[in-house]
Order: C-alpha cells, then structure tokens, then sequence
C-alpha cells in the first residue's frame, strides 16, 4: 500500500520543521531521521497502518521543538492528527524534572493512538541510548534515562505487545527486570 499524499506533506512539513536539527549523537545524525524511526517502528515492528497514528509520529516533536504550533497542525492535518501530537507534546515552560515527572503520571490516561507514539518514541531513544552515549551524557545520566522511560512506558502497557516486548528486552539487558 503506497502513502497517501497527505502522508507525504505531513512527511515533508516534519523534515522542513527539523531541517536545521540534529540528535546528540557523536555523529549528529539528522533529527529528522527519529521520527521517521517512529513512525517506521510503529508501521513495521508494531504492524499499525493507521495513517493517523503515522502521521502523528512524523510530527510528535515538531511543537515540542521546532516552531511550530498546534493550530499549525490542526490548520493542515486535522483534529485527530494535532489531538495526538497534543497528548505527546511536552510543555516546555516546564521545568525538566517537572515535565518528566508529568509524563510518568499522565502516561497512563494518553489515548491508544497516543500511547502507541509514545512507545515508539522511548524504543527509537532507548534503542540509540545502548548503541552510543550522546554528546555530554555521563553513563549514570544513561542509566536514570532507563530508570525514567521503564516508569513511562509501565503506565502505557497494554496497547501493544510487540513494542512492549521490544522494550522489555532493552530494560532486561539494563538489568530493570
């Protein structure tokens, strides 16, 4: 099944979003390429072809980090699409540890949609995190970032088990379970 035009611009406005952004990775490696990860891991590891769900992916960090807004998303995805990207978004007048804190405690209350993009999300940075440190992170910083994401995503089970059994892998070489 090809991707729908409207797949391919919400695509192109994700990559135009982050053109200028890279991952702390010692490589910076394009930003653009975590979501596609996302939305890759959600197609073809966790089987979703919800286009709706994809979509979501692709724009997950753009609020969060870039300059666009959520009526921006609204204005050319629809409500679904900017409902998820919502659920998602961290708000960033937030302090650190507060925003951390809040996804824990509202992980649980995301909808389906939602949860799925959040699993996707924490495997594609727990997946970078056990290949390479990013720049400036200490291995104890690494370590708490695996603490932090095992309290997330307990909250988000249920929603699919292949991602959660892709996740339980990672938190048993941790050492988590």
């Amino acid at each position: 099944m090809s991707p729908s035009g409207k797949f391919m611009q919400c695509l192109q406005f994700a990559a135009r979003k982050h053109a200028n952004q890279r991952r702390k990775d010692i490589k910076q490696t394009p930003y653009i390429n975590h979501p596609i990860n996302v939305a890759t891991i959600l197609s073809t590891e966790a089987h979703v072809n919800d286009e709706t769900v994809l979509m979501a992916a692709l724009l997950h960090d753009t609020v969060e980090d870039t300059d666009t807004t959520f009526k921006e998303i609204e204005d050319l995805f629809g409500s679904e699409i900017c409902g998820i990207v919502r659920e998602v978004t961290d708000d960033k007048s937030l302090a650190k540890e507060e925003r951390k804190r809040l996804q824990i405690e509202n992980a649980a209350n995301c909808s389906p949609k939602a949860k799925l993009v959040k699993l996707a999300d924490k495997l594609d940075n727990l997946r970078d995190l056990q290949v390479s440190l990013p720049v400036g992170w200490s291995e104890e910083r690494r370590n708490e970032y695996f603490v932090w994401a095992k309290k997330v995503i307990d909250n988000l089970r249920g929603i699919n088990q292949h991602l959660e059994d892709c996740l339980d892998e990672i938190f048993r070489a941790a050492k988590l379970i």
